[in-house]
């Protein structure tokens, strides 16, 4: 609703416009009226509103001294329309050049008075429409700045920026928020990811109202992590009345019932100054990688995840990475090469033992999940009676340089033969699933359930061989059933769609162009 100030000298004149239209009906709330001038700038200064109707002539302040008086001062930015009679017409001229939005002849018809209604309704949902898209890219830019902070990658116009425009005096933390389940959704493709992401967000910013512009989208956009972190800022939580774990938990459990997937948060450490968030920021990665050999929580605390002892504690993870990346790669050379360079790492930086099995215990993880990748029904004791036969109880010490790259070699071939025995025939298999069922509702994911192989992995050896997603592989054979019941039968379009699997007749119509450049109609009569 529109708030509106009835300004007018004559009481009768006041009533009248009051009864003249239904007002809450065209989107208007008469919230006051005054008898001059003086009495409406009173008025002003206690309320907004969005209109205002005055009359030319009143006494004490004309209509004409309160529209000039509002503007010099800017005391309000309403739309503001004149009341004048035919002899006061050179006044409402002169009003219009002073701002005015329109002028109304006495006495006032009702015709003309909706008409002027609707102008102003017209005016000030534009009004509204540009302070929105300003106040949109404002936010952007400002994210912007903040994404440049959180990443390491600032200068000095960055820090500048984010300190004029964010209230920073606080320390602050960078907590990444994650939808669990996001990465177990069978056939997802990369925009169906960003769509949940974006949905995400916006969640993340109603939650936050005011202080949305804490909220900041794809930090991680070339991890494909689909994320979305916030600045936590002990204030936020103050203004809420609660404790900062009491806010966290409240902030989540709001996010998974609007969103109907499990939350959960990765908290770093609070930083004294905004200009250092990029520690926290990586504290968060730290906690990321975790993810798997650790407790299940909802939300990941750094200070309680990582003990960090007096010489500080660090996690080696690019070279760890690049030598998980060799052993999937089953290149023994690769192999040694990233023991050697890990171990030259770890030395330079003076690691302690406690380090050391940090950085063990993370590899070993990662070894699990990746044979878990291969096979969904393989047998993680065994892995792990493999891993401690194999390597670190031998009678050598744990992180002996040699003895690991011996495991990882070894590890390599164990997961080459688990690879081996577990795609032998498993494509061929969905290959006839597709040929024999493709016009029902089958998933990778059910395919996967039936042929006990990790819907992930299933998924990665698809696409490996056919150089497309599973969903596209059926889409696209769906399609040239479609174009062979077109040509080979007199069947009506809406049953062919049905029976290749499609029970939305437009979009099938739609996928069929996509694929085949013309509608089934064309397509049917260009190839008879």
């Amino acid at each position: 609703m529109l708030k509106v100030l009835l300004v007018d000298d004559e009481p009768f004149i006041l009533e009248g416009l009051k009864l003249l239209i239904d007002w809450e009906q065209e989107g208007y709330e008469i919230t006051g009226t005054a008898v001059n001038g003086l009495e409406a700038l009173e008025f002003l200064k206690k309320e907004r509103v969005d209109l205002i109707i005055a009359d030319i002539k009143m006494p004490q302040m004309t209509g004409l001294e309160l529209l000039e008086k509002i503007r010099k001062e800017a005391l309000s930015d309403a739309c503001f329309v004149v009341l004048s009679g035919y002899a006061e017409f050179g006044y409402a001229q002169q009003a219009m050049q002073n701002g005015c939005t329109d002028y109304i002849l006495k006495p006032v018809d009702q015709e003309i008075l909706l008409k002027v209604l609707n102008k102003v309704m017209v005016l000030s949902n534009r009004e509204k429409s540009d302070i929105e898209k300003n106040r949109k890219m404002k936010q952007a830019y400002l994210a912007r700045h903040i994404i440049s902070l959180v990443q390491g990658k600032f200068d000095q116009l960055n820090l500048e920026y984010v300190r004029e425009h964010m209230d920073c005096t606080q320390g602050v933390r960078y907590v990444e928020i994650q939808m669990e389940e996001i990465f177990d959704e069978e056939g997802s493709t990369d925009q169906e990811m960003r769509v949940a992401q974006r949905t995400l967000y916006h969640l993340c910013m109603e939650y936050l109202k005011e202080d949305s512009d804490l909220c900041v989208f794809d930090v991680s956009v070339n991890e494909k992590i689909y994320d979305v972190g916030f600045l936590y800022f002990d204030r936020v939580a103050e203004k809420a009345n609660m404790m900062e774990e009491e806010y966290l938990e409240h902030f989540r459990e709001y996010l998974e019932v609007n969103i109907n997937k499990p939350i959960i948060m990765l908290v770093g450490k609070k930083v004294q100054d905004i200009s250092n968030i990029a520690r926290s920021y990586g504290n968060t990665c730290m906690l990321r990688s975790f993810q798997g050999f650790r407790t299940k929580k909802q939300i990941y605390y750094y200070e309680e995840e990582v003990q960090v002892s007096p010489d500080g504690l660090v996690l080696c993870k690019e070279s760890l990475d690049r030598l998980l990346k060799m052993i999937e790669q089953n290149n023994h050379v690769g192999i040694r090469s990233a023991v050697e360079f890990f171990y030259e790492e770890m030395g330079k930086m003076g690691t302690c033992g406690e380090t050391m099995t940090l950085n063990i215990n993370y590899l070993l993880f990662q070894l699990i999940h990746l044979a878990c990748e291969q096979d969904d029904d393989v047998n993680q004791e065994k892995i792990l009676r493999l891993i401690s036969e194999s390597s670190f109880e031998t009678g050598i010490k744990r992180g002996s340089k040699a003895h690991l790259a011996r495991f990882a070699c070894e590890y390599a071939d164990y997961l080459s033969q688990l690879r081996k025995n577990v795609s032998r025939g498993v494509l061929s298999m969905v290959e006839r699933e597709v040929k024999e069922n493709f016009a029902s509702n089958i998933t990778l994911k059910s395919l996967s359930e039936k042929y006990y192989v990790n819907s992930a992995y299933l998924g990665q050896l698809f696409r490996k061989k056919y150089g497309q997603s599973f969903k596209d592989y059926l889409n696209s054979y769906r399609m040239e059933q479609a174009a062979d019941y077109l040509i080979h039968t007199d069947k009506k379009i809406a049953q062919i769609a049905e029976e290749v699997g499609y029970r939305d007749l437009d979009y099938f119509v739609n996928r069929f162009i996509q694929v085949k450049g013309c509608t089934p109609a064309k397509f049917r009569k260009k190839m008879l």
